[in-house]
């Protein structure tokens, strides 16, 4: 391996490690004793994962350029296009209640309106990948593959490992899944208006933060 990609690549493996480590159910409850329950456990790891994100941000600006392949201009409007649905799923997922994935939870969560998880169970994770896979487009050198590769085999390796895990765990899992995964008429009022609004408001201000955060425009 190039030296010069060594910090990203260390910076990558503790973010993925640090992800991995949360979602060991005897750490976690280790945790969350010592932090004050889930509300503090969330804190304390948001915390800890934006700082991790900083670190592979500057570690990437000064990696070394290996290019794989060139960006045609057709590849810029990958990324604006796909961070629009992708900001949706992650902003849905995030603050409606799911007893099959990662985000809130079970609580508050009623069968007869699933909302966006008609359409999937992992709008989280969906929203991540999309991320990921879109961003590897434009970005053909060995440092964005190094960060974006890794994270979209995870989103998508989460998906079936969660799936089979919940199958498990959840006693009434056959009677909630079978409301899930299709698409459906009800899904957009079940949904709401203020988290498809937040998710719009999400993708604008990551447009607006694109180019002084990361260096580059978002736009073509």
């Amino acid at each position: 391996m190039e030296l010069g990609l060594l910090p990203l690549a260390l910076a990558v493996l503790v973010f993925l490690v640090s992800h991995r480590l949360t979602n060991q159910p005897r750490f976690r409850r280790w945790a969350e004793a010592r932090l004050g329950g889930i509300v503090g456990f969330s804190v304390a790891y948001s915390i800890v994962s934006l700082a991790l994100l900083a670190w592979i941000i500057v570690a990437y600006q000064q990696a070394p350029t290996l290019l794989l392949w060139e960006q045609a201009p057709w590849m810029r409007w990958v990324p604006p296009l796909a961070m629009l649905p992708a900001c949706l799923l992650l902003t849905i997922g995030m603050t409606a209640a799911n007893p099959f994935s990662i985000g809130p939870g079970r609580r508050g969560y009623d069968p007869a309106r699933p909302g966006l998880l008609r359409l999937t169970r992992h709008p989280i994770l969906w929203g991540l990948a999309l991320w990921a896979a879109a961003h590897m487009v434009p970005n053909g050198d060995v440092a964005a593959l190094m960060i974006f590769a890794p994270l979209l085999a995870l989103a998508l390796m989460g998906l079936r490992l969660l799936d089979s895990k919940r199958k498990r765990s959840l006693p009434d899992w056959q009677q909630l899944a079978a409301l899930t995964a299709k698409i459906h008429p009800a899904m957009l009022p079940e949904i709401g208006w203020w988290r498809p609004l937040a998710g719009l408001a999400i993708y604008a201000l990551l447009l607006w933060l694109h180019e002084p955060v990361i260096g580059a425009s978002p736009l073509p």
